[in-house]
């Protein structure tokens, strides 16, 4: 039995698949992935990740502000980030990458918080869900989304947190993201909380080119490994592939409205 898949997250705007988009159109299409959506990271990126949604029908548009790379933003990214929000680009899904992170040197935290804080008040004024970055900030980040009670939500992506952490993003009515790392064995804590979790709250991602899943170890991820991730997922939950299939459809549809 063959499914259809959209990998809710991959950096299609970077190589190797910017330097080879049909190929990796392709590929991700055998392998069932039919959507992408293309998350942005910095403002120098949102012509790039829209004009791909333009050019390419599997592909979709989110725009925002990493805080991986948070000196690389300023008052004027906010203002780009606004103002092409305000012109409603027919496959914009998103507002996204946002969030925060502690693990990097010099993390510049206030400003990181600073910045979420401004695109989450975008999401809610253009009525967008958000795509979610959180390392070592679950419990910081959850905060923040009950203090500003978005309308449409979003997804954390990555996940690599307790299942009760997962559980109150799961409560203030957030989707958690499946990715490359229930693949390995030794990922105990992430795999239960993916089998534990309600189907309704699972999307399916790879985060392409980064998070190589098990046996690709220091090769670039890629987007027609959703598939792979999805059979993880499959041997890890009760229901039945073609339940869990739906229902991972059904999630990406309620959340990401304009795909």
């Amino acid at each position: 039995m063959s499914f259809s898949f959209t990998d809710t997250h991959c950096h299609f705007d970077f190589p190797p698949f910017v330097d080879d988009i049909e190929n990796s159109l392709v590929l991700a299409a055998r392998a069932g992935v039919s959507k992408i959506i293309v998350p942005a990271t910095e403002a120098t990126r949102f012509d790039g990740v829209l004009k791909l949604a333009a050019n390419h029908a599997p592909l979709y548009a989110a725009l925002g502000l990493h805080p991986i790379v948070i000196e690389k933003h300023h008052d004027e990214s906010l203002a780009k980030l606004e103002a092409l929000l305000a012109l409603k680009p027919p496959k914009l899904v998103a507002i996204g990458e946002i969030g925060l992170d502690l693990y990097r040197d010099n993390p510049q935290f206030d400003k990181q918080q600073a910045v979420l804080d401004a695109q989450l008040r975008l999401a809610k004024r253009y009525d967008l869900p958000v795509i979610l970055h959180s390392r070592r900030t679950h419990d910081k980040l959850a905060m923040h989304l009950k203090r500003h009670n978005l309308p449409c939500t979003g997804v954390v992506h990555g996940f690599a947190g307790s299942l009760q952490q997962a559980e109150r993003f799961v409560q203030l009515g957030y989707k958690i993201g499946v990715g490359g790392t229930i693949t390995y064995p030794r990922a105990s804590k992430t795999r239960e909380v993916m089998a534990r979790l309600p189907l309704s709250a699972l999307l399916l991602e790879t985060d392409a080119p980064d998070m190589p899943l098990n046996g690709y170890q220091g090769q670039p991820n890629r987007p027609e490994r959703a598939a792979d991730v999805f059979t993880s997922l499959c041997e890890l939950r009760s229901e039945s592939p073609a339940d869990i299939a739906d229902a991972l459809a059904k999630n990406t549809r309620q959340l990401f409205t304009a795909l």
